[in-house]
């Protein structure tokens, strides 16, 4: 049996990818299923290293990204996308795969164009309540239809294929770590955490404003703080500036990327943690911590900002909007929070009416199910 995924692009499309090859796997041994064989197409591996630990074999397919804002790199990249759709015909051809997975984001087109071409059925997962143009697009087409967001079923226009699942989370994020976080991190446990995450990249609007107000912070708090790769040299430099002369500078602690043991201890010992509102939601909710939400403003159809609210409303988190995120209000809805024991319990436990912990299992299953049934 050869399964075959298409995304990426995004963290928030790699890793729920990886999520659902760790539960096909499991439920494949379980089942005594043999040789079920994984493939992943993108225009890029993103991370050789954890394909390769989750036994993916990857096909390259070139894909051209269609930008929401001008740029003259979207009209070559139209012939980019005419290119990815010839190769991955004929990659899918010669493989032909029994089912493609497709997680959305431009990088799926152009195996999801040949998966239905050659009639190979194919399965999709939404992670916003608006999907992406993708996704919209092959959803007449997909066999299923698995939704994070109940409020995206609007926009699909089979709704006997559509699954409530939740988010595919990587098995190694839903296991919470056996470690005391405060020692295996070097914490300060008499005083509280704040986590900061923006995503796989990081935030560099929420970085500007985090620095500008990270004397105050770390006068009160411990900041583990998630920069991205591309931001951490520059935040290195301005904390180093801003906090030369202040007393406790030693508990912010600003790390490129934090790999998934690292995140879930930091995640264990914060009160509160303040992320983009993509994917990052689901791990909160997985978590169980109070969050403060900044929606991405320039996401396309404003799904950033729908997400955010659909889980605010059930308690679990606040939100500021990137246009009105300036250092006095950011620092005063943190302190609010931080300081307020009652708000975080009730929080506390609308994150956790919010988490499920089976979403990848669901659509595994499903996956093979379809799979099974394909001549």
């Amino acid at each position: 049996m050869r399964i075959l995924f298409a995304g990426g692009g995004t963290g928030g499309h790699f890793y729920p990818i990886i999520a659902v090859a760790e539960a096909l796997t499991a439920v494949a041994e379980k089942e005594h299923l043999e040789d079920v064989k994984l493939y992943y197409a993108s225009d890029d591996p993103y991370d050789a290293d954890l394909l390769a630990q989750t036994h993916i074999s990857f096909i390259k397919i070139p894909a051209g990204k269609q930008r929401s804002y001008f740029s003259f790199r979207n009209f070559f990249d139209i012939f980019k996308t005419f290119y990815g759709c010839a190769v991955a015909t004929v990659r899918l051809a010669v493989l032909y795969p029994d089912i493609v997975f497709g997680k959305g984001g431009y990088a799926s087109f152009p195996a999801l164009f040949a998966a239905r071409l050659l009639r190979i059925p194919v399965v999709i997962h939404e992670s916003d309540i608006v999907p992406g143009r993708v996704n919209r697009w092959i959803g007449d087409y997909a066999a299923k239809i698995a939704l994070s967001y109940p409020e995206a079923m609007k926009y699909f226009k089979h709704q006997d294929r559509i699954a409530e699942t939740g988010q595919p989370i990587r098995k190694a994020l839903l296991e919470t770590p056996g470690d005391e976080p405060f020692s295996t991190l070097s914490l300060d446990e008499n005083v509280p955490v704040i986590l900061v995450i923006g995503g796989s990249q990081g935030a560099e609007k929420i970085n500007e404003d985090l620095i500008d107000i990270m004397p105050r912070l770390v006068e009160h708090y411990q900041v583990i703080h998630q920069t991205g790769e591309g931001n951490f040299e520059w935040m290195k430099k301005r904390a180093t500036e801003m906090l030369a002369a202040i007393p406790h500078r030693e508990r912010y602690r600003p790390a490129p990327f934090l790999e998934v043991r690292e995140l879930g201890l930091a995640a264990k010992a914060a009160t509160l943690i303040i992320s983009r509102a993509g994917s990052s939601i689901f791990e909160i909710a997985i978590w169980g911590k109070p969050s403060l939400l900044i929606p991405l403003a320039i996401a396309h159809d404003d799904h950033q900002r729908e997400n955010a609210y659909s889980y605010a409303r059930t308690g679990a988190a606040t939100i500021i909007e990137e246009a009105n995120l300036k250092p006095e209000l950011f620092f005063s809805v943190i302190h609010a929070i931080m300081q307020n024991p009652e708000k975080q319990r009730a929080m506390e436990a609308g994150a956790r009416s919010f988490a499920k912990t089976d979403a990848a299992e669901k659509i595994a299953k499903a996956l093979l199910s379809i799979a099974s049934k394909h001549d």
